[in-house]
Parts: structure tokens; C-alpha cells; sequence
């Protein structure tokens, strides 16, 4: 055992509060879906993009591409319709709404 390891507890660190990810409930119906289209065989990876104006989760087709699409949810929306938003690869806007669970159940994934 070495003697001279000593840990050290930062305090100073910025909680990243609930609001500025994805809660609980909006991360399951993400995850359900992206088993769901993985099992399909449309997505193959994902990656979670983090900014002080929004939260993203991106899926890919395979690992080496750009997303195919990414599934955004904005802390401080212009309108109320833009909280939850499908983007391409480039950031289009592809659908919006202010509900996360009704824009993925209302999106038809495989002609988007």
C-alpha cells in the first residue's frame, strides 16, 4: 500500500441541477425508444450533447457517421412548442412540441 496517495474532496464543484438534463421520466421514454429501434436494427449508438440552453440525446446508425437525429430538450424555449424538438444531422428542425412523450409516440421513426 503507498503511503503518500492522499484523497483530496473538491467542494468547489458546480452541481449540475435536475433542470438542466433530462429527467427521470423523459430519459425513459427516450431509452424505450432507442431499444426499441435498436432491436429494429435502425439505430446502432447514441451520445448525450450538454449546453446551458439544452440538452441532447443523439442517435447514430453506426458509430462512425453524424446522428441520424437528435432528440432536444430546451431549458428556456422562445415557445412553448419548441421545449422538445427532432433535429437532423445539421439541426433542422424536424418536429416540435412542448410534450416529450406525445412528439415521440406521434413520430413515425422510420420515415422521418
Amino acid at each position: 500500500m503507498n503511503k503518500n496517495l492522499k484523497l483530496v474532496i473538491n467542494n468547489n464543484y458546480k452541481k449540475i441541477e435536475d433542470k438542466f438534463f433530462f429527467e427521470k421520466d423523459e430519459l425513459k421514454v427516450i431509452l424505450d425508444l432507442y431499444a426499441e429501434m435498436v432491436s429494429a436494427g435502425s439505430w446502432k449508438d447514441y451520445g448525450l450533447n450538454i449546453s446551458s440552453r439544452q440538452v441532447g440525446f443523439s442517435v447514430f446508425k453506426n458509430s462512425t457517421e453524424n446522428a441520424l437525429y437528435k432528440i432536444c430538450k430546451n431549458f428556456k424555449p422562445s415557445n412553448k412548442n419548441l421545449k422538445y424538438l427532432i433535429t437532423d444531422a445539421k439541426g433542422k428542425i424536424l418536429k416540435n412540441s412542448f410534450e416529450l412523450e406525445n412528439l415521440i409516440k406521434n413520430t413515425n421513426w422510420k420515415k422521418l
